[in-house]
This record gives C-alpha cells, sequence and structure tokens, in this order.
C-alpha cells in the first residue's frame, strides 16, 4: 500500500511539472527601453532568451504587433524606461505559451524589428527601430553656415543603445564621448570665423552611415568623430588619430557614381554641367577623385596637428595618423578624422577619460590643432581666409609709411592694429592689415 502510495505521489509531481513546464521554459521580457533620436525612435525589449517573433503593421489606428512564441506573458509589462511622441502606449496580453506586444503610434511608421545576441552589457534583445520625419522643429536649417564660417561637425561616438566599449569600473565609451563632443563645440563656436554642430545632440544611436550624410548635409569642412579605444587586457594606453584608407576612399567613389542620384549632393554646382552621367563619367570621376585628394590630403595635415597637440596633453599610442577602413570615415568628399582620445579598458586612462579637467585639456588640444589648420590653410571662402589675405610679411626696403600708402590705411591705425609702440618694423614680420 504504501509502495502505491509512492508510486501515485510520483506520477502527481511529474504530471504537475509537466503541466507547468511551459511556464518555466519560456521566455521572458524583463525589460522595455525607448530611445528616441531626431529621425527614429528605437524601442528594446530585453529578453531572457533569443526571440522568436512575427511581426505586422496596422492603420486606423497606427499600430505595430509583435507575436513573441514560447514567451510567458499576459497584460502586465516590465518598466518602461524613457518616452517618445511617436510612441502612445506599449501593450500586452497572452498566457505562459506566447505573448502579443502591441505599440500605438502617433503616426505610420516602417518598423523594423529585428533580434541582437546578447553584448555586454546587454542580454538577448528584441530591437524595434521606427522611422520618424524630422518633425518641423527639429529640421536643420538648409545649412548652418553663416557667411564664411567653417564648418566643423563633431561626432560623438556610440550612443543610446550601443554604450561602445566598457571600462573596468563599468564606465561606457558613450558616456565620455558625448560631454568631450559638447566642450569642443563650446570651444569652436566661441571662434570668430567657425562654426561646429554635433550630429548626435544626446543619448541616441545614430546609424554609421547617417553619421557622413548629416555631416554633409551641414556642408561640413571637416568631420571629427571622438571614441576611446579598447583591448582585451589592461596594458594599453594613449591616444591616436585615425583617416580613412585610400582602398576605402576608392570604394566610396566608385558607390557614389552609381548614385546618379546624388550627383548634385556631391558634385555641387559642377553637377550642373555634367547633364549626362552615362556619356560623361568620367568627369564626374575626375571630380570625385580630386575631391578625394583634397580631403584626404586636408585629413591627414589635420591629423597631423591633433597629435602635436594632444601629445603635449595625453600620452600617444600611435605618433603617426592611422588609416583605417571605418565606417564613419568613408567619406571621400568631407575631411574625416577619427580621434581615439585613450584607452578606456585602462584603469588608469579610464580613471583619466572621466576627469572634467582632462577632458577639457583634450578639447582644447583639438581645438587648437584645427584653428590652426585653418588658420594655415583656409577654405578660399571663409573668413579666415579673409583675415589671412589682410596680412603682410615685410620685405627689405618697406616701411610702415609704405605699406600704409599700399594698402590705403593710415599709418596710425596700422600701428595700433598691430600694438607697435613706434614706426619701427623688421624684415620677415607679419603685419595684419586693418
Amino acid at each position: 500500500m504504501k509502495n502505491n502510495k509512492n508510486i501515485f505521489r510520483t506520477l502527481f509531481i511529474f504530471c504537475y511539472l509537466l503541466a507547468a513546464w511551459p511556464l518555466f521554459a519560456a521566455n521572458q521580457v524583463q525589460g522595455i527601453r525607448i530611445w528616441p533620436s531626431p529621425d527614429n525612435t528605437r524601442v528594446v525589449f530585453d529578453l531572457k532568451e533569443a526571440a522568436e517573433h512575427n511581426s505586422f503593421s496596422l492603420d486606423k489606428p497606427d499600430r505595430l504587433v509583435i507575436d513573441l512564441r514560447d514567451t510567458s506573458g499576459g497584460s502586465q509589462l516590465p518598466n518602461i524606461t524613457g518616452e517618445s511622441a511617436l510612441i502612445k502606449a506599449i501593450r500586452s496580453s497572452g498566457d505562459n505559451n506566447s505573448m502579443r506586444i502591441v505599440l500605438d503610434l502617433s503616426k505610420n511608421s516602417q518598423a523594423n524589428v529585428f533580434t541582437l545576441p546578447p553584448t555586454a552589457p546587454y542580454g538577448h534583445r528584441l530591437v524595434v527601430d521606427l522611422p520618424d520625419k524630422l518633425p518641423e522643429q527639429f529640421i536643420p536649417p538648409p545649412a548652418i553656415r553663416a557667411a564664411r564660417d567653417i564648418i566643423i561637425a563633431i561626432d560623438a561616438g556610440h550612443g543610446g543603445e550601443d554604450p561602445g566599449s566598457i571600462g573596468p569600473s563599468g564606465y561606457y565609451e558613450k558616456n565620455i564621448t558625448l560631454p568631450l563632443a559638447k566642450r569642443l563645440l563650446a570651444l569652436i563656436n566661441a571662434q570668430a570665423g567657425m562654426k561646429a554642430m554635433l550630429v548626435r545632440t544626446n543619448d541616441y544611436y545614430v546609424h554609421v552611415n547617417r553619421r557622413t550624410e548629416i555631416a554633409r548635409g551641414q556642408q561640413a569642412d571637416l568631420l571629427i568623430s571622438i571614441h576611446a579605444d579598447a583591448f582585451t587586457s589592461p596594458q594599453p594606453r594613449g591616444a591616436s588619430v585615425w583617416v580613412l584608407s585610400l582602398r576605402r576612399a576608392t570604394t566610396e567613389v566608385g558607390r557614389m557614381l552609381e548614385q546618379t542620384e546624388r550627383h548634385s549632393e556631391l558634385l555641387g554646382g559642377v553637377a550642373e554641367i555634367i547633364k549626362d552621367s552615362a556619356n560623361e563619367r568620367y568627369l564626374a570621376q575626375t571630380v570625385l577623385d580630386l575631391s578625394m585628394n583634397h580631403s584626404m590630403t586636408t585629413a591627414h595635415q589635420v591629423a597631423n596637428q591633433v597629435l602635436q597637440e594632444l601629445e603635449k596633453v595625453a600620452y600617444l599610442h600611435k605618433s603617426k595618423p592611422q588609416a583605417a577602413s571605418l565606417g564613419v570615415l568613408k567619406s571621400p568628399d568631407i575631411p574625416s578624422i577619427l580621434v581615439e582620445v585613450g584607452f578606456i579598458s585602462n584603469p588608469q586612462e579610464e580613471k583619466q577619460l572621466r576627469s572634467a579637467n582632462h577632458q577639457h585639456k583634450l578639447a582644447q588640444a583639438m581645438f587648437k590643432a584645427v584653428k590652426r589648420h585653418f588658420e594655415q590653410a583656409p577654405p578660399a571662402d571663409s573668413l579666415f581666409a579673409l583675415h589671412r589675405a589682410r596680412q603682410h610679411k615685410v620685405s627689405a626696403g618697406e616701411s610702415l609709411s609704405v605699406l600704409a600708402q599700399r594698402y590705403q590705411v593710415s599709418v596710425a591705425d596700422l600701428r595700433q592694429h598691430n600694438q607697435l609702440s613706434n614706426d619701427s618694423i623688421r624684415v620677415g614680420q607679419v603685419l595684419r592689415i586693418p
């Protein structure tokens, strides 16, 4: 009799576990994060396991429906962090075997739903990208270029769902690059004749292809992408500067030539002359090659200047510009550099990179280098070029009165403008002409 009771108890437990098995085996939604940006909203569902999903859109009203198989769920969702004007609500229903998630949208959006494998600090994720046309208030002006201003596009690496590299203390690369970019922005905007714009202005993700497009849309004279390096061991340290490799540049030029609808954007006014791109492809090729050569030469010059200044405030990992096929450096028509300000994987440098004082020094170094480059080689239509043209290097036999007559200014103005105590000048001296 006792054996029968044991057998019965064992069968009961087995049947109970069998009935409850879906509950134990099911996937679970553990968190929901919303990352808004000016032209896209990303929703990330943190999951216990890899997701098996289907999705479809509905209208009147606009909704995105996601069905998760083998996922326990109901009307209760975990806490949601972040918000977006595009998402009115996120709700769910289901049982122990499946879960339906509905995103109520304020407007139609062609959603892209995909999964991501675990990458520290995140586990399995289901990602929903919801493109959004720029609202009126977020549309940048056709160009923020004031008359003769030099435009610098500053790209803070990573952002949003992409934290970048992670330091020994758990600090994210994205939390270094954006504050540093904002410091550089302030320094450049305080300089007459220069304007800066941020590729991303807050903690959201911008696809690498969009970064160069944003810079091009603002007619940038230079793109600076700021990152922090990392390695599998803590020993490597120091800053480095990267430029576009010739192989990548050549590939991008070929790709641009195929995109005939973008020739006016890439070739500027020359595109009005090159009407038939099929018959005059060689001319378009020549123009883009010249643009590429100019951009790569400029990038190398700026990179060398930046390294010279960084060496004064930081240890250098590489003392010369490094060439690479990095996505953010892919634009052959915009001079572009990527600055690795140090190794976040090095405990000492991670601590240093988090320091506001050190970030200020790094921003100052980059600003001084960029300013010096454009003072020495300003774009022809810039305020810097105008100022450079109003300088004179004194030659033998020249006097202050002779120069005043030549430039049609008074001797007193010439003296005051150059802070001269008398009329004496020396050969080789550079005078600024008022």
